[in-house]
């Protein structure tokens, strides 16, 4: 029975603290001119060293991440066939265009749509690495590996959770785009791809880049939207040749392609990696274990499945699902090396287990990809990676950035990095906006959610650091509590599509002597619930479990930025007893 906001309810919730650290100042005290004297100079000497010594750990820390990106350039290069004669310049490519995109992914695609949107008769040219036209990542590790069609892998058709069948998995047909040797000469302007081509070096102040074939550009304006890489881990990448063959480091259509190919080859797979993607694989793979033989094992570092996001009890309850999807869930196991025996793959952990296994797939982080950076004299975060941007997204008066490889400043949670979805979208379409001469800061909370399966799945949104004190509140789930239903309201796999960019224009909590949350009792079954994370008693992150279509409320709670004496009163906001 739906309860109204200011009601009184008892539904056993949660409230897991974290060990508070507190500094103390340290109290002045009087003494002679020259004790002063001696003391100034003393502080002044400590500073400077402090000062010195901070430079040098950020010079380090940007060197670091500098050498790491040398390190994977040349690796492209060494993995690259190797040709004799030089690359020649496109002759089709325009030598000019007003609007230069490098990136074909999510952030790109929505820059080149608000870029036409302001500017009807705009000229736009996207760069892409990528072979294929700017297309949805999200069911690369959901839907797609639930599909019955046996070409799904060259279809890429597939069904969302509400059944409905998605033709494609292109951002728009090939008939949205004109030809790139046609763009200087369209009436009406429009957006190209150039596929398969990667800029290699930016001439920020002759607004020109060079193009991996030679090729040279000029532009008037510039985002950089070139996304991230997939991380490797260390003792995969000393293990040699022999085990690189079988890895799969998942991020592309391709990379679905080939792991689906091999799922149906092989005896077993091991996924390292107990985040967002290794979660998602791990329970669609699991499928494919009940079904085809497949023998599945997940490990990571982490406790629990999603350790590093959710709180204790939820991540132990998520690694139960995980294991009953036919996963072989292996938490606390750190890897120390790989080899080959025979013809397997032999992981050893640094607790000293062995695991043996056909293929690894990592899923350890993305990197972003800041090549760049060097050439253009742009500036990366020595702490979160990504080009550092001012609130209009600018890096430089005529460049932008926007996606994954964007470190923004959020006047709320401050400098971030965020590698999402929805976070794509809305800091494209804002850099986009920027370009035409908006001027509009970036105040957008983005959300992003993970689905395992299409019965359990969670919208969170502001910052979800298990590090973080929590409060979470549980109600019992009923049938629309879940993914597929989620989608059969809304229409869309892709959430943020139906969580729209609005927020809830007024909050009003009721006051209420409720008592303070008990901890959830061990094995409850967590149906659907609210769990808010906590800095300085004041909420800066929310994960909706099992709760869909409530993100405007979530944004404003966040946006506010105020303390709750209550945040039992603040759950019922979302409906969290609605049957």
């Amino acid at each position: 029975m739906p309860c109204g906001r200011s009601d009184r309810w008892n539904v056993p919730p949660d409230l897991q603290l974290s060990r508070q650290v507190a500094s103390k100042g340290v109290p002045g005290q009087k003494g002679s001119n020259s004790v002063f004297v001696l003391i100034m100079g003393l502080s002044t000497l400590g500073a400077g060293a402090y000062v010195y010594k901070t430079l040098q750990d950020s010079k380090e820390r940007y060197a670091s991440r500098l050498a790491r990106i040398s390190r994977q350039s040349q690796d492209s290069a060494d993995a690259a066939p190797q040709d004799t004669a030089a690359p020649s310049p496109d002759p089709k490519v325009p030598s000019h265009v007003p609007f230069l995109l490098i990136g074909g992914g999510t952030a790109a695609f929505a820059a080149a749509r608000s870029i036409r949107a302001r500017d009807p008769g705009a000229r736009v040219l996207i760069v892409s690495e990528d072979p294929a036209l700017p297309y949805m990542r999200p069911p690369l590790s959901k839907e797609l590996w639930f599909s019955d069609d046996p070409d799904v892998t060259e279809t890429l058709r597939f069904k969302q959770w509400n059944g409905k069948e998605r033709r494609y998995m292109a951002l728009q047909p090939p008939s949205f785009y004109v030809p790139v040797e046609d763009l200087p000469s369209m009436e009406n302007g429009g957006v190209a791809v150039l596929p398969g081509k990667k800029v290699v070096h930016m001439d920020v102040r002759g607004n020109t880049v060079k193009l991996n074939d030679g090729t040279q550009i000029s532009y008037d304006k510039c985002l950089i939207a070139t996304g991230g890489s997939p991380r490797n881990l260390p003792a995969i990448e000393r293990a040699g040749k022999d085990v690189q063959k079988r890895l799969t480091l998942f991020r592309k259509i391709e990379d679905f392609r080939r792991l689906e190919k091999i799922s149906r080859e092989v005896k077993s797979i091991t996924i390292i990696g107990g985040g967002f993607l290794g979660s998602e694989l791990a329970c669609a793979l699991g499928r494919r274990a009940r079904t085809r033989g497949l023998e599945v094992i997940q490990l990571f570092p982490e406790n629990g499945n999603m350790g590093k996001v959710l709180p204790e009890y939820l991540s132990n309850w998520t690694t139960e699902k995980v294991r009953r999807e036919g996963v072989n869930v292996l938490p606390n196991a750190v890897v120390k090396s790989v080899s080959v025996s025979g013809n397997r793959l032999v992981i050893k952990l640094k607790d000293g287990r062995k695991v043996e296994t056909d293929h690894i797939v990592a899923a350890v982080g993305l990197e972003p990809n800041v090549e760049l950076a060097k050439s253009a004299g742009l500036e990366v975060d020595s702490d979160f990676g990504g080009f550092r941007v001012n609130a209009e997204l600018q890096a430089r008066s005529n460049i932008w950035v926007a996606g994954d490889a964007a470190c923004f400043y959020d006047i709320k949670l401050g400098r971030r990095r965020v590698e999402h979805h929805d976070h794509a979208v809305v800091s494209g379409r804002l850099a986009g906006e920027n370009m035409t001469g908006a001027a509009k800061p970036y105040w957008h909370q983005s959300m992003f959610w993970s689905d395992l399966g299409p019965n359990v799945g969670y919208e969170a949104i502001g910052l979800v650091d298990s590090s973080l004190p929590t409060v979470g509140v549980f109600a019992k789930a009923t049938a629309k509590d879940t993914p597929k239903s989620a989608t059969e309201q809304s229409g869309t796999g892709i959430r943020s599509e139906s969580e729209t960019e609005a927020e809830a224009s007024e909050v009003q909590i009721s006051q209420s002597s409720s008592p303070m949350p008990q901890v959830p009792k061990q094995g409850e079954d967590y149906g659907k619930g609210v769990i808010f994370y906590l800095r300085d008693k004041v909420v800066v992150g929310i994960v909706l479990w099992n709760i869909f279509n409530r993100m405007p409320i979530a944004r404003k709670i966040i946006k506010d930025g105020e303390e709750h004496e209550d945040l039992n009163e603040v759950a019922k906001l979302f409906n969290i007893h609605e049957d």
